[in-house]
């Protein structure tokens, strides 16, 4: 159980954890192809790692290092894109790494500790991708929001423009225009 909790607070932290802003300067081919190769060299060096446990521990020291490698190829990634929802993916690689390390771990349970033990993990990771999803929602209904008190402030606008008359309504109507980005 204890083990579970500590899986949902690291879920939670990675996910609210806000990526560095390198991550938005991009890479060159020649930085991306170095990473890349670091990438593998990494989790290959961590795979033979496990070679040193036996059992579930090395299933689980394993499952680590694949999702230490799929974390990093996602963070590769965003850096090289710095795109949103590459952004995203690197936080949904995170709960699915996560998930899957904390599932193994189940692994030494049995019957149905083993059983609420992944229904847990489950349940955190569905937590943590529900948290993503609602953070991405939350972007689109701001932006929305906002679209919405534009069109607002352009309406009053127009409509303070109708008292005038002739040339100065036109002008008024472009300058709302111009203002509101309306052309």
């Amino acid at each position: 159980m204890q083990k579970i909790k500590l899986f949902a607070a690291a879920v939670l932290c990675a996910s609210l954890i806000p990526l560095s802003s390198a991550y938005a300067q991009g890479m060159s081919k020649g930085e991306l192809k170095t990473h890349k190769a670091r990438i593998s060299e990494e989790y290959k060096a961590d795979k033979e790692a496990c070679h040193a446990h036996a059992g579930n521990a090395k299933d689980i020291c394993e499952q680590e290092a694949k999702g230490k490698e799929k974390v990093a190829r996602a963070e590769m990634a965003h850096q090289h894109s710095g795109k949103a929802a590459d952004r995203n993916h690197v936080m949904v690689t995170q709960a699915k790494a996560a998930y899957l390390v904390a599932k193994e771990r189940c692994d030494d349970l049995a019957g149905n500790a083993k059983d609420v033990c992944v229904k847990e993990a489950k349940a955190v990771e569905k937590k943590a991708l529900a948290d993503i999803g609602m953070g991405q929602h939350m972007g689109q209904a701001k932006n929305k929001a906002a679209s919405e008190k534009l069109e607002a402030d352009y309406k009053v606008a127009l409509e303070k423009c109708n008292a005038l008359a002739g040339d100065t309504k036109t002008s008024c109507v472009a300058a709302a225009k111009v203002t509101f980005g309306k052309n």
